[in-house]
């Protein structure tokens, strides 16, 4: 389009039924998920190994599909997605791990509260990814600021570390209080409760909103790095979305295992500088750089960043 960003070599035509399709996929999944934990038991080491298991295999056997239907180009660039967004989600097991602790929220009820988390962060991921791509498709200096914004957010992750999650300093939260009447207590697994004849929120509905509002920093990280590896709107929600499907067996993975990736962050902090270079220099003479180069600088960062990390935890222990 004139004065908008070129297409780049991932981004291909995908029918309408496709997305159809894949919604219905999601949607049964995330019944399957209500069904096997709707009675708020504790979630075990084992139990989320498993299901994790689960959601890993759907995403790797939906890139299959995308190399068969697509073809090469854009399932490297599903892949490069899905990874890229599902080492990011370690940041939110992090930050998952702080609230509940903040909140007290009890360990059979952590599950549904992420559950719900999980289906805002794929709405406000679907709305920023279209939003971010229709940027990106008709302004051309938009590639530059979305690319600085990522240079800029992966040095602040290096050098700052994890952003301020204290709810108390949170305005969403704090906005959410004031206007709806709260009851700091919990009334079982349920939201809303009725204190002295009124509905009033409970302390479970305000521990959602907390990490919602949490997530919603996380989810323009995240989508303004895929964007950076592919803009097309299909191959970024579907690698967003199956990567965001397994962050509640992630949590209850490695939420006891953080304090061994000491060098994680930094990692992720090449990777998101990267990425926004990349934006950027699609807007100069250089150009777009290949995906696999991408796939290559993801997964070498990762890898590099989690080895150090288990070495220097052997070595502390």
């Amino acid at each position: 389009m004139p004065g908008g960003r070129r297409v780049d070599e991932a981004t291909v035509a995908v029918p309408l039924w496709a997305w159809g399709a894949v919604g219905v996929v999601i949607a049964v999944m995330l019944a399957v998920d209500v069904l096997a934990h709707r009675d708020n038991h504790v979630i075990g080491l084992r139990e989320a190994l498993l299901w994790s298991g689960v959601w890993i295999a759907a995403g790797l056997l939906f890139g299959l599909g995308v190399w068969v239907g697509l073809g090469a180009e854009p399932a490297v660039a599903y892949f490069s997605g899905y990874l890229l967004e599902k080492a990011l989600s370690v940041d939110n097991v992090f930050v998952f791990a702080l609230l509940f602790g903040y909140f007290r929220v009890p360990a059979g009820y952590q599950h549904k509260v992420l559950f719900w988390g999980v289906v805002g962060a794929l709405a406000f991921r679907l709305l920023f990814i279209f939003a971010g791509a229709e940027l990106l498709e008709r302004l051309a200096w938009a590639g530059v600021v979305l690319g600085a914004f990522l240079v800029w957010t992966g040095w602040r992750l290096a050098v700052r570390g994890e952003p301020d999650v204290d709810p108390e300093r949170n305005r969403i939260v704090r906005l959410f209080r004031r206007v709806v009447p709260t009851d700091a207590r919990y009334h079982g697994d349920r939201f809303t409760a009725r204190v002295g004849g009124r509905r009033v929120a409970t302390l479970l509905l305000v521990t959602l909103v907390a990490i919602e509002a949490t997530d919603i920093v996380f989810a323009v990280d995240s989508v303004a790095a895929i964007l950076a590896i592919t803009t097309s709107t299909f191959l970024v929600w579907t690698a967003t979305a199956f990567a965001v499907l397994g962050l509640r067996s992630l949590y209850f993975c490695l939420a006891g295992l953080l304090r061994h990736f000491a060098y994680l962050r930094y990692g992720l902090a090449v990777v998101l500088v990267f990425a926004g270079s990349k934006l950027i220099l699609a807007e100069t003479p250089v150009g777009e750089l290949p995906v696999w180069l991408t796939l290559a600088v993801v997964v070498l960062s990762l890898v590099a960043a989690i080895g150090a990390s288990v070495v220097t935890a052997r070595r502390a222990e």
